[in-house]
């Protein structure tokens, strides 16, 4: 009787680590996930022709349990314990067309808790937290204090000016471009992009312009060598500045652009003729949002123009646990709906003349810059680290894919500063701008 007992049990087959893998996920993010998973012995399971997730460790499973969702899995792969084979973006889009569960934390029944604890018995996962990986960071002090936000920057922007060059192309501008064409290059896509701001700016030569988040000067530049005006460019990030002013003398262009080493809440000697904010006002913050628009209303002349060009989240799309954008990409930001940005620029006494949509342009040129990381791999984790590359090529592909799927929107939205009688100086046609 005994003997027949125990071939019984042998006739059961035990579960692989791959599929006890693809179970455990699973039950932490309440989906079957659409993928293929190879574990660090060999086995695989999954849908076949799905992507395929290879889980080179122990500790990514226990990161999951410690962390679960978009956070636990996003440690896992800055830090090398989990890799996908073949494209990025079609994996991150599978999951995304499950229900974006995959960044979701359900709750754990009784029944399901005590599956995850046989789970990770068996695959020899259970132990203390690994350390975050060195890339991610966490801020002290007041949320978006000058000190803090300065903090916020240097950890984002001081990467590396190399670095950047490798990744955002010659033009060295990190914002959405502009493909007037379905040809048209990353390059001239962005050089497309500076100049329908100083069109919509309505620049002309003689103008003083105040460029608010200067990032490496390159709309400055632009706006300086072909319109003619007169910029002054500030930025936290120290690298920015100095490569920036180094471009301007390259291009002798140093007696009509000056770029500071400044806090938009330390500017006072306007007023300025037009203002251009490009990607600078998702680091300020809800809470300061009223106040930074009110700040560029006061440095702007009556009859002035100001562009804000600034990532949207989709309406009621709020997330309020740590994500991986604030733990690694950009501590502090904040996205705002497009419906807060018009709002908080109307109170300002600033006039909406304009707004538009441009996120399927941002789908394309955030995939340049993924393109241009891979084919410059080796020389830009020389630059940084192993895991500050693979944030880069996570944060960049997500947001790709964000954008792609619409929960993420960038709006150019043009605002004029009206005359005490009410005139704004705008030309009625758009052409005309």
């Amino acid at each position: 009787m005994t003997s027949g007992r125990t071939a019984k049990r042998r006739m059961v087959r035990r579960r692989s680590s791959a599929e006890r893998l693809l179970s455990l996920v699973a039950l932490l993010t309440g989906t079957e996930p659409p993928v293929r998973v190879r574990a660090w012995d060999g086995s695989e399971a999954g849908s076949p022709g799905a992507p395929l997730l290879i889980v080179h460790s122990r500790s990514a499973v226990r990161r999951l349990l410690h962390q679960r969702g978009e956070l636990g899995l996003a440690r896992a792969y800055v830090a090398g314990e989990l890799d996908v084979e073949g494209d990025l973006y079609d994996a991150l889009a599978r999951l995304a067309d499950t229900g974006r569960a995959i960044g979701r934390n359900p709750r754990l029944t009784p029944s399901r808790a005590a599956q995850v604890l046989r789970d990770a018995v068996a695959l020899g996962a259970l132990g203390p937290a690994p350390a975050p990986p060195a890339e991610e960071v966490l801020l002290s002090g007041v949320r978006h204090s000058r000190l803090r936000d300065r903090a916020a920057i240097t950890h984002h922007y001081d990467v590396g000016n190399d670095f950047y060059q490798l990744v955002l192309g010659p033009s060295m501008v990190y914002s959405c471009a502009y493909f007037v064409d379905d040809e048209d290059s990353l390059a001239a896509a962005q050089a497309a992009k500076l100049d329908l701001v100083c069109r919509k700016l309505g620049l002309r030569a003689g103008m003083r312009v105040l460029d608010v988040g200067c990032g490496w000067g390159s709309f400055a530049l632009h706006a300086a060598r072909e319109y003619g005006v007169e910029v002054v460019g500030i930025t936290l990030s120290e690298q920015q500045v100095r490569l920036a002013s180094q471009r301007g003398a390259e291009q002798g262009l140093s007696d009509r652009v000056e770029f500071r080493l400044q806090d938009w809440r330390e500017l006072d000697d306007g007023p300025f003729d037009a203002i251009s904010s490009i990607g600078m006002a998702e680091h300020v913050g809800e809470q300061r949002f009223g106040e930074y628009t009110a700040a560029l209303r006061d440095l702007l002349r009556p009859g002035g123009r100001l562009l804000n060009h600034q990532i949207n989240r989709a309406p009621g799309d709020l997330v309020t646990s740590r994500t991986f954008i604030d733990a690694y990409v950009f501590p502090d930001g904040a996205l705002l709906p497009l419906s807060t940005v018009v709002t908080r620029l109307e109170d300002s006494g600033l006039e909406v003349r304009d707004v538009q949509n441009l996120r399927e342009h941002y789908v394309r040129t955030l995939r340049g810059w993924v393109a241009n990381l891979d084919a410059n791999w080796d020389e830009c984790v020389a630059l940084t680290s192993p895991g500050r590359a693979r944030v880069w090529r996570l944060y960049m592909t997500a947001s790709a894919l964000g954008f792609a799927r619409g929960w993420l929107r960038v709006n150019q939205t043009l605002v004029v500063r009206p005359h005490g009688d009410g005139a704004s100086g705008v030309p009625p046609v758009r052409a005309d701008w």
